[in-house]
C-alpha cells in the first residue's frame, strides 16, 4: 500500500468536538468519519486494526470450542416478547415495522437470537455443553454517545453464549473463558486490563465480571483495594458502612429552618457533621410514577442501579409536586406516611442516633432524630455507593481507592432466564426435562481499538501494537526525486512484499516534517527511512514509533532485521 492512494485526511489540528485523545487521533488520522451523533464510516486503517483483532478473537474462541455463528441484525419483536426484554428495554432498543406491519427491533444484543437457534437442536443433554459466537453490528440508541468508539450507537462486537446440563460445568466453562479473554487482551497489547465484579443489568444472570483498561477518561468508576484482590465496578460493589452510636441520645427536637433546602446547608446550620445526618433522595417507579424516598446518611450517595435491583424496576429523579405529600428539601422519615410511598432505608443509617432530617413541614428540620426509637423497626438495605476511602468488602480494611476504567469486555453466568422465559429444554440422563443454563461473554470490537489507542499513545499519534497494528512497517523514502533514492525504497518496498511483511510506503515528493507527522498518525511499529544522506554509507535508519529502537542497519539486512524484529515484537504481546 502507498501513503500516497490511502483514502481518508491526515491533518495536525485537533477536532473541536474531540474529548478524549483516541477520538482526535483517529479522526487526525483518518481512521474515520462521524456520519451522525454516535455512529462512524471507518477508513482502511481501522478496518485493518478491528480485523487483527477480530482474528485474534476468532483463534481464541475457536481454542475453546467455539462455534461461529451469525445472527441477524433485525429481528421480530415476537423474539424478544418471548423473554419479557421487548416490553422492559427503554428506549435504547430501535423498534420500527416492516411493510407488513409486523413489529421488529434493531439487534442490541442478541441472547434471544441465540436460545432461537438453538432451542430445537440442543433437545438432548448428550448435545450438551457448547458455545457459540458471532462477530456482528448491534444498534443501540445510546442517550449519550461520546468520545468517538467509546461510546457508539452503531458497534461490532463479538458475543459468545454457551450452554449447560449443570452449574458445575457452567462456572468450568465461565473460567475457562476467563482465561481466553486475559490472553485475548494480552494479545491486543493491553495486558494491563483488569477484572471487576459487575452488575449484570438488562442482561439478568447472577454472577458477572467486567474487564477494564484503567484510565482516568474512562466513564465507569472502579473500587479497588490497596490491600487485597477486591475489585468492583462501584454499581456491584457493596458499601460497608461503621458508625460509632455512643454518647447520650438527645432528644427529637423542631428546628426552624427558613430557606435552607440542602443536607449541606443544613448541616452548616446545626454545625453539625454530615455523617450526622439523614437526607431525603426522591424518585420515581418509570411504569407508574410511584414515589420512591430514598434515607441515607448525608455523606453518601445513592447507588441507582443498586436501587433498581432492589426494586425490580426502573426508577427516574422525583419531581416533587404540591401535592404529593412530598416537600423538596424538608422531606424525612419521621411521621411519613410509609404505606403512601415506597420508603428505603439505606444500611448507612444503621446504628446511627442524634441525626438531622426533614420535618415533612417546609421549612423545619428536626434535629436528635433516632431511627429504632422515634421510628421503629425498618428493612436496612444497601442502596449506597462506595466511596474513597471505604471499608474493603473482603479485607476489611479502610483501603479503597476509586478509579476510572474503560469496559472492554464483559463475562455473565445467565442461569436459566432466557431458556426458561423463551421454553427451550431438553432431556435429561433421567429422562426428565430441564432448562440448560447459560453463559454469555461479550468483547466490543471497535472500543477495544479505540482503547488500546487510548492506552498507546503520545501527542503526535497511535503507538500500535505490533499485533493490531494497521502495517507494520512504514517505508519512508525521503527524496523520492532522487534517482538512486527511490530506486532503493522500491526495492525494499517489493522485497519486504515478497516476505509477507506488512508495510506502507511513503514516496511522495514532500518535506520528511511532513512525512514523518503523517507516519506518526499512521502509527506503524517499525520506520525504514531511506535517505541519499545514509545510502553513501550503504545504511538504511531503522527507528519504533516507541522510541524504543533507533539503529542504522547495513541496507542488505534491512528486510532480515525487519522480520526479526517483528517476531519479537509479536512475542511481547503473548
Amino acid at each position: 500500500m502507498k501513503v500516497d492512494k490511502l483514502a481518508g485526511e491526515r491533518f495536525k489540528e485537533k477536532p473541536s468536538d474531540c474529548v478524549v485523545d483516541s477520538h482526535a487521533l483517529m479522526i487526525r488520522g483518518g481512521y474515520m468519519k462521524g456520519v451522525a451523533n454516535g455512529i462512524y464510516s471507518s477508513y482502511m486503517p481501522l478496518r485493518r486494526v478491528t480485523r487483527k483483532i477480530e482474528n485474534i478473537i476468532r483463534e481464541e474462541m475457536d481454542a475453546i470450542d467455539g462455534q461461529e455463528v451469525q445472527f441477524p441484525v433485525v429481528m421480530p419483536a415476537s423474539l424478544w416478547s418471548e423473554s419479557g426484554r421487548y416490553e422492559s428495554i427503554g428506549s435504547e432498543m430501535a423498534r420500527f415495522e416492516d411493510r407488513n406491519g409486523t413489529p421488529m427491533v434493531l439487534g442490541m444484543t442478541h441472547e434471544e437470537a441465540a436460545v432461537h437457534l438453538v432451542r430445537e437442536y440442543a433437545n438432548s443433554y448428550t448435545k450438551y455443553p457448547f458455545m457459540i459466537y458471532q462477530i456482528q453490528t448491534k444498534f443501540r440508541d445510546e442517550g449519550r454517545p461520546r468520545a468517538g468508539l467509546i461510546r457508539v450507537r452503531e458497534f461490532t462486537m463479538k458475543d459468545a453464549y454457551s450452554f449447560h446440563t449443570s452449574q458445575e460445568d457452567l462456572e468450568r466453562y465461565y473460567d475457562v473463558c476467563y482465561e481466553a479473554y486475559n490472553r485475548i487482551f494480552a494479545r491486543c497489547g493491553i495486558p494491563e486490563v483488569i477484572t471487576v465484579k459487575s452488575d449484570s443489568g438488562m442482561m439478568g444472570g447472577s454472577v458477572s465480571h467486567e474487564y477494564m483498561l484503567l484510565t482516568a477518561i474512562g466513564e465507569d468508576s472502579i473500587a479497588i483495594c490497596n490491600e487485597c484482590d477486591y475489585r468492583a465496578n462501584v454499581e456491584a460493589a457493596e458499601s460497608i458502612i461503621e458508625n460509632d452510636c455512643t454518647g447520650e441520645d438527645r432528644p427529637l427536637e423542631l428546628v426552624h429552618t427558613p430557606g435552607i433546602h440542602t443536607i449541606e446547608d443544613i448541616c452548616n446550620y446545626l454545625n453539625t457533621p454530615l455523617e450526622e445526618s439523614c437526607k431525603a433522595v426522591i424518585y420515581q417507579k418509570n411504569l407508574t410514577d410511584e414515589y420512591v424516598v430514598v434515607f441515607i446518611r448525608g455523606d453518601l450517595d445513592v447507588n441507582e442501579t443498586k436501587l433498581t435491583n432492589y426494586l425490580g424496576e426502573e426508577i427516574h429523579p422525583g419531581e416533587v409536586t404540591d401535592s404529593c405529600g412530598l416537600y423538596a428539601g424538608f422531606t424525612g422519615p419521621y411521621r411519613l406516611d410509609r404505606e403512601k410511598f415506597t420508603v428505603v432505608f439505606d444500611s448507612s443509617l444503621k446504628n446511627t442516633h442524634n441525626l438531622s432530617c426533614g420535618a415533612n413541614k417546609p421549612e423545619y428540620h428536626y434535629k436528635g432524630l433516632k431511627i429504632s426509637r422515634d421510628i421503629g423497626e425498618v428493612e436496612y438495605v444497601d442502596v449506597a455507593k462506595i466511596k474513597e476511602g471505604g471499608i474493603c468488602p473482603k479485607c476489611g480494611k479502610h483501603t479503597i481507592s476509586v478509579s476510572r476504567g474503560i469496559e472492554v469486555g464483559n463475562i455473565f453466568q445467565l442461569g436459566t432466564k432466557y431458556t426458561k422465559s423463551m421454553g427451550m429444554q431438553y432431556l435429561d440422563s433421567e429422562g426428565e426435562l430441564q432448562y440448560p443454563i447459560m453463559g454469555c461473554y461479550g468483547i466490543g470490537v471497535g472500543r477495544l481499538a479505540a482503547s488500546v489507542c487510548e492506552a498507546h499513545h503520545d501527542e503526535y499519534g497511535p503507538i500500535w501494537p505490533m499485533s493490531i497494528a494497521p502495517w507494520q512497517v512504514e517505508l519512508c523514502c525521503l527524496r523520492a526525486d532522487d534517482e538512486e533514492c527511490k530506486a532503493l525504497s522500491d526495492r525494499l518496498y517489493e522485497d519486504m512484499n515478497a516476505e509477507k511483511i506488512e508495510v506502507i510506503y511513503d514516496d511522495r515528493n514532500i518535506r520528511p516534517g511532513f512525512m514523518f507527522s503523517d507516519a506518526d498518525l499512521i502509527g506503524a511499529p517499525l520506520r525504514v527511512i531511506v535517505s541519499p544522506r545514509n545510502m553513501k554509507d550503504g545504511i538504511c535508519e531503522i527507528t519504533s514509533r516507541d522510541k524504543t529502537l533507533n539503529t542504522k542497519i547495513s541496507v542488505d539486512q534491512v528486510v532480515d532485521f525487519i522480520k526479526k524484529t517483528i517476531e519479537e515484537k509479536l512475542n511481547e504481546c503473548k
